[in-house]
């Protein structure tokens, strides 16, 4: 064994004896399987390394390249077409092999984790919490949407729901000129209404964009004869027919419903679903305090 693999393998060593005494330190329990196997990864780990390192730090100091070249060159650098390591192949058969263990019987997916116990105990407070608001009243609504809003809401839409300057959504208007063309254009089918999807080129031209000055301005004054075209599904008044169709003219609770358990992807970017974030009480009172926001 030559002088370098000695000095790694030390060096291995006292890493090893320091982690020890810092896990100790820590006061690990060590009668858990699955710090037991960390542990034990982390001295193969450190072993490997160092061992390999040193290993082939040696023999870069004493081999010569040789072999057969292959065709194949990359700005006149060559490849030899030399055997896989044999090391590196058992490495990965070896990888393989207790990758199924762990998963079939080193950690099966019945057993404990510490996620599983977050979600339990998340689905209990949730449930304590429906229980404990069962019958708000609008001002109780009000105040607890505020606060759901700027926990998960304002890191993107800015905590005045404008926004930020077109980054995501702006609640206080329903809709800009621009999305309503990108939605005219693109068509739509991501929120699971019953009247399906809406194809792109419902309008085209100038009647797109009097559709989409329309929408934008409120739905004030007298509708563009183009407006016939959104009239089937979204209703004259644009209030999508009692949920068969989203609601273009402000925020029915429908549409937040659809939009928070399938998520929206627009002209802007991609909200993802939060299905399982928020509870039925907490989605009413998100949805009393975006209502709100509407100038």
């Amino acid at each position: 064994m030559s002088s370098l693999m000695i000095k790694a393998l030390a060096f291995a060593a006292a890493l090893i004896v320091a982690t020890l005494v810092v896990v100790k330190q820590m006061n690990v329990n060590l009668d858990d399987p699955i710090n037991q196997l960390t542990l034990l990864g982390a001295v193969a780990i450190a072993v490997l390394t160092f061992g390999v390192s040193a290993k082939y730090v040696n023999q870069m100091k004493t081999d010569k390249a040789g072999g057969e070249l292959a065709e194949e060159n990359w700005d006149g650098i060559g490849e030899y077409k030399n055997e896989l390591p044999g090391g590196w192949a058992y490495a990965f058969l070896g990888t393989l092999i207790w990758t199924v263990w762990y998963f079939l019987w080193g950690y099966p997916l019945n057993a404990y984790s510490q996620i599983g116990e977050y979600n339990e105990e998340v689905k209990a407070y949730q449930a304590k919490y429906e229980e404990k608001h069962t019958n708000p009243d609008d001002a109780t609504l009000l105040q607890m949407g505020k606060s759901i809003f700027l926990v998960q809401c304002a890191p993107c839409h800015g905590i005045t729901g404008d926004g930020m300057n077109g980054k995501a959504h702006d609640f206080t208007a329903r809709m800009s000129k621009e999305q309503v063309l990108d939605v005219i254009n693109n068509g739509q089918n991501q929120l699971g209404y019953p009247m399906g999807a809406m194809p792109g080129g419902m309008a085209a031209g100038a009647d797109a964009e009097a559709i989409a000055e329309y929408v934008a301005g409120g739905m004030k004054g007298e509708a563009p004869a183009a407006f016939a075209a959104c009239v089937a599904c979204h209703g004259p008044d644009g209030k999508g027919n009692n949920g068969m169709a989203p609601d273009i003219a402000g925020y029915d609770d429908a549409l937040i419903h659809n939009t928070l358990t399938n998520g929206k992807k627009g002209m802007i970017g991609k909200m993802p679903s939060f299905k399982t974030m928020i509870t039925p009480v907490q989605e009413k009172a998100l949805t009393v305090y975006l209502q709100s926001l509407v100038q």
